[in-house]
């Protein structure tokens, strides 16, 4: 039998639902509704320009991926980048934090010093490196010092993505070590003694002890990384100038989605399935890491 409601208890609810109402319309209009229509693109040939048109053509945008060059270079170099990155951004934070909590002089120094990075604009820090890597540059200067080879950072496609790689590392993960310095004040300072009792030096404490204690921690910086480096745009963008080059190498999915929708207005629909592919790798390599995160905790 469904329990009646009294009318306060209505009048109640509905006051929740009003107050609710703005931020519900928001989401609904810039976040819920963009994805639907971005879903609805990829099934059509769409053209914006002059008489707006909508053709449907099923999966024909899906297929076209298949066969698309460009489509495979950046999705190899979006992997590549995501690979690399993230297991080398998600260790240098562990050590970083690791490091400002052990005790050290002037740590709370260090801590705003690290940090900085990542107050600083993403466009501002793409520009301070596109300078540092130029041929006359700080860092050709600094290897040409130590009798290091030289390198056309910005124009030699062997070596393109990897200089957008270390300045992408440089500048996330000072924000991953600010959460991992949160939770390492979670972990109880017996632990520690104990080990210490038990004749456990540093390097053994860390294995042992913090590195087991951080893993959900740990799990949701490496999920946060991956959403974020498979959405790699902005940096790609300016060091090319839009373009992706040199010779594709700085192309990314991202990269690729914006040249499609938005230089070439006739190919809405395929940059939408483009984008709908990135969010269904997304969404599987997120699922396959929370499943093996939860493994290994059952261990």
């Amino acid at each position: 039998m469904k329990r009646k409601y009294s009318k306060a208890e209505i009048r109640e609810a509905g006051q929740g639902y009003l107050f609710m109402s703005p931020a519900m319309f928001v989401l609904l209009l810039f976040m819920i509704g963009p994805i639907f229509y971005a879903i609805f693109l990829a099934f059509h040939k769409v053209q914006l320009l002059g008489q707006a048109s909508f053709d449907f053509v099923a999966f024909d945008n899906f297929k076209k991926i298949l066969d698309d060059t460009r489509a495979h270079i950046a999705l190899w170099n979006t992997a590549k980048y995501v690979f690399i990155v993230v297991p080398i951004q998600t260790f240098l934070a562990l050590v970083l934090a690791a490091s400002l909590n052990a005790g050290l002089k002037g740590q709370k120094f260090f801590r705003i010093v690290y940090f900085l990075p990542t107050l600083t604009s993403s466009a501002v820090l793409t520009l301070i490196f596109m300078w540092m890597y130029n041929k006359n540059g700080l860092v050709n200067h600094i290897l040409d010092f130590i009798g290091l080879p030289t390198y056309n950072w910005i124009g030699d496609p062997s070596v393109a993505l990897n200089a957008i790689m270390f300045m992408n590392i440089w500048s996330t993960a000072p924000f991953f070590m600010v959460i991992y310095l949160a939770a390492l004040q979670d972990i109880p300072e017996s632990l520690y003694e104990a080990a210490e009792l038990d004749g456990a030096g540093a390097i053994k404490k860390f294995w042992h002890i913090t590195v087991p204690n951080l893993r959900p921690v740990t799990s949701f910086v490496v999920i946060m990384g991956i959403i974020g480096t498979f959405q790699l745009f902005d940096q790609s963008y300016i060091f090319s100038a839009g373009s992706g080059g040199p010779n594709n190498s700085t192309l990314t999915v991202v990269l690729l989605v914006y040249q499609y929708a938005f230089k070439s207005m006739g190919t809405i629909g395929y940059a939408a399935a483009l984008a709908f592919v990135l969010a269904l790798i997304i969404l599987l390599a997120t699922l396959l890491q929370r499943k093996f995160s939860k493994e290994e905790s059952l261990y």
